[in-house]
């Protein structure tokens, strides 16, 4: 990578992380990134969809379609490590590493442009990818360009520095929040059978989820986490007459994280009939599976290995979920993770802060995948 290229995007990251938006409020990043791309190239077309923006660099009709995307929201965290570029607004820190990822694919543009290349090459800046929400605003960018093929990558700690690792098939599980709200009658504390409580019913389905998740019952893992009950009030003197059961159903097939869902929603309505409560269901943060095509996933290992960069298969998908999941159900691509070191501090925790030495290694392997 070009040395001044390289400081132009070091510097970058260090504005975006300075700078931190939480998802579906990346004004000032959004247009910090564009700024940039204007600044530093000349060759390049920006399209600015409102949320999110691409860029193009034009190699002409008949070539290749191929896309890169980079993240550019932060999480709801306090920065409390000392460094020169930390957080100026509290309670908001990049503390996954998407300000690397923007700033390696600003990097990548700036040498597409000033080395060309033999592909129409598109720049896709995604927010919100913290919730689940981001990939979904921008999968016009697919349909519209006919795009051929899309690549990505994400940071992790505990895979070996600069290390490539992916795996063919299911890189990330499907997940979502789910919600099932009951609702029944208040009554006396001293008379709970002239109400209705909705309390059983909930404990009912709880028993019931490790049938559900049984490896025996499904082809891949099948997680269903609870992270919340919430059954009636602090009053002593009043029996529970509503409650919310909150999980986060999780699976490496999609199709049978929607079997999990199903399930628990028919017990859920059979419960409420039998107590005579009201039932309704709620969803959050829902991710598809994200799965690399093959062919994808071995031209990342062919230009890792064009490049020098170690490679590690791994065995099994990473539990977590990312959004990413829903481009390469329109067409052909790969996502990989470039290892932060062994014993480097986890995302999403307050110890962590990207590793600006990744922004290099991730614009070499994107430039290995189109032969730069």
């Amino acid at each position: 990578m070009n040395s001044r290229n390289y400081k132009l995007a070091v510097s970058l990251r260090h504005e975006l992380h300075q700078h931190p938006e939480l998802s579906n409020e990346e004004v000032w990043t959004k247009q910090h990134l564009i700024d940039f791309l204007q600044t530093h190239t000349s060759n390049l077309e920006i399209v600015d969809k409102g949320t999110w923006f691409y860029a193009i660099y034009h190699a002409g009709e008949g070539k290749r379609n191929i896309a890169f995307r980079a993240d550019f929201d932060a999480l709801p965290m306090d920065e409390v490590i000392d460094v020169p570029w930390a957080s100026k607004f509290p309670g908001k820190a990049h503390k996954c590493g998407h300000d690397g990822h923007s700033a390696t694919l600003a990097g990548f543009a700036l040498e597409v442009d000033q080395l060309g290349a033999d592909h129409n090459i598109f720049f896709l800046f995604q927010p919100a990818e913290e919730t689940g929400d981001g990939a979904i605003q921008c999968v016009d960018l697919i349909k519209d360009n006919q795009i051929d093929e899309i690549f990505a990558y994400h940071n992790m700690s505990g895979l070996p520095y600069k290390t490539v690792a992916l795996k063919d098939g299911t890189q990330f599980c499907a997940s979502k929040g789910m919600t099932i709200h009951m609702e029944g009658a208040p009554a006396h504390a001293s008379q709970p059978e002239t109400g209705i409580n909705p309390s059983f019913a909930i404990a009912a389905i709880v028993n019931e989820i490790p049938k559900f998740i049984a490896e025996d019952k499904n082809k891949g893992l099948v997680l269903c986490t609870i992270v919340q009950i919430d059954v009636g009030e602090k009053a002593f003197g009043i029996a529970a007459s509503k409650g919310d059961l909150r999980m986060t159903i999780r699976a490496l097939y999609e199709e049978e994280m929607d079997k999990l869902q199903e399930n628990l929603e028919t017990l859920a309505k059979e419960q409420a009939e039998k107590y005579g409560l009201r039932v309704s269901f709620s969803y959050n943060d829902e991710f598809p599976e994200t799965a690399n095509h093959k062919e994808s996933a071995d031209k990342m290992r062919q230009a890792a290995a064009d490049k020098g960069m170690a490679l590690l298969e791994l065995e099994e998908a990473f539990r977590g979920s990312e959004d990413y999941g829903h481009f390469t159900k329109l067409t052909k691509g790969a996502y990989c993770f470039i290892g932060n070191g062994e014993e480097y501090p986890n995302v999403h925790t307050h110890e962590y802060d990207f590793r600006d030495e990744l922004i290099e290694t991730g614009v070499e392997l994107f430039k290995g995948l189109v032969g730069l």
